[in-house]
């Protein structure tokens, strides 16, 4: 780094006697080996060295050229980029999506009867939440002594299930009228089983394996009320069981035309 500066100095100076000989006596007394370099002395050495100097301040002083770009390396990096930067993106989209919707599948409430709800809780038990729909079987409204909830069978005329509610049923709520209760089926414990009451209405609920404990009591006054699948669900029922009793009258008709023609 020094030599360059004394030789990029030395130019300089050179530079300035030629085109100021006067100054040339004064040079002498302070620098005699840069001032043999400058005496008008035609030696080829001397002349080579001047030129020697010359062109290393020149090359120093030049423009560096700048480096080539490789134009098609930068635009694949750039497309490289872009598409881990989508892909990146689109993934996390689509995990928040699949967190969201087993969220909502988790949370999802479903109107079933009694029957279906009893099917589906056969099939997943982790999966006990429902809004159950039906009638409210007449004479099964009960507060066990034991015990500070309601008691109340729904059924939807082929399956009965005990409800168990803890607090003030609401004024609408009547026997043999619809009603929508929200909450989770459980199984039967030994400590529940003596709390139940034991009308014989409730009997045939109380033959299952499990019971509904209801967290919300809705009551309606009339089956038009009730969620349409509820509804729909309860009036097939009610021919399902009328075409079972003609078939049973019918039945029974045949069997004692058959013993008054015997007799």
């Amino acid at each position: 780094m020094a030599a360059r500066f004394m030789f990029r100095r030395s130019s300089q100076i050179l530079r300035s006697i030629q085109k100021h000989p006067q100054i040339t006596s004064s040079f002498e007394s302070s620098s005699p080996i840069l001032y043999s370099l400058t005496t008008a002395s035609p030696d080829p050495s001397r002349l080579s060295s001047l030129t020697f100097l010359r062109s290393l301040s020149i090359a120093r002083r030049g423009p560096t050229r700048p480096k080539k770009v490789d134009i098609g390396a930068r635009a694949r990096q750039m497309q490289n980029r872009r598409l881990w930067t989508y892909a990146l993106t689109f993934s996390c989209i689509a995990g928040f999506v699949v967190i969201v919707l087993n969220q909502f599948q988790d949370q999802l409430v479903f109107y079933l009867t009694p029957s279906d709800a009893m099917e589906k809780f056969a099939e997943n038990p982790t999966k006990n939440k429902f809004r159950l729909g039906g009638l409210v079987l007449e004479g099964s409204v009960a507060q066990p002594a034991a015990s500070q909830e309601m008691e109340f069978v729904i059924t939807d005329l082929i399956t009965d299930i005990l409800v168990r509610y803890k607090g003030s049923l609401p004024d609408l709520f009547r026997e043999g009228h619809s009603v929508v209760v929200e909450g989770f089926i459980k199984p039967y414990t030994d400590e529940v089983r003596k709390e139940v009451s034991t009308k014989a209405v409730s009997q045939k609920a109380r033959n299952l394996d499990c019971f509904f404990s209801a967290t919300e009591v809705l009551a309606k006054h009339d089956e038009k009320y009730m969620p349409q699948e509820v509804a729909a669900a309860i009036e097939k029922n009610k021919k399902i069981i009328e075409a079972t009793a003609a078939e049973q009258a019918a039945e029974v008709a045949a069997e004692q035309a058959a013993e008054v023609a015997a007799s």
